[in-house]
C-alpha cells in the first residue's frame, strides 16, 4: 500500500480513502491511482453514461408520455 501510495504520490491516507471509495476524494487522485497501476483505460468507464443506471432512469422520467406528430396542411408544400 505505502509503495502504491508514493508512485501516485498521494499519502497512504488518501489511498486508504481510495480503496474505500470515499466521495470526498478528488477525481485526479482516483485517475492517478488508475493510472499507476496500469489500468488508465478503465477511467473512461467511470465517465460512460451506459453504466449510469440512476441517470438514465431520471432521463426516462423526463421523456414525454406521448408524442405528438402535427398534421401535414393540406395544400402545403
Amino acid at each position: 500500500m505505502a509503495i502504491l501510495a508514493e508512485r501516485a504520490s498521494i499519502s497512504r491516507m488518501t489511498l486508504s480513502k481510495v480503496e474505500k471509495g470515499d466521495p470526498t476524494v478528488s477525481a485526479g487522485a482516483y485517475a492517478t491511482v488508475l493510472h499507476t497501476m496500469g489500468m488508465a483505460d478503465r477511467l473512461a468507464d467511470v465517465a460512460d453514461p451506459r453504466h449510469d443506471s440512476v441517470g438514465i432512469e431520471l432521463e426516462e422520467e423526463n421523456l414525454p408520455q406521448r408524442i405528438r406528430i402535427p398534421r401535414s396542411r393540406k395544400g402545403a408544400g
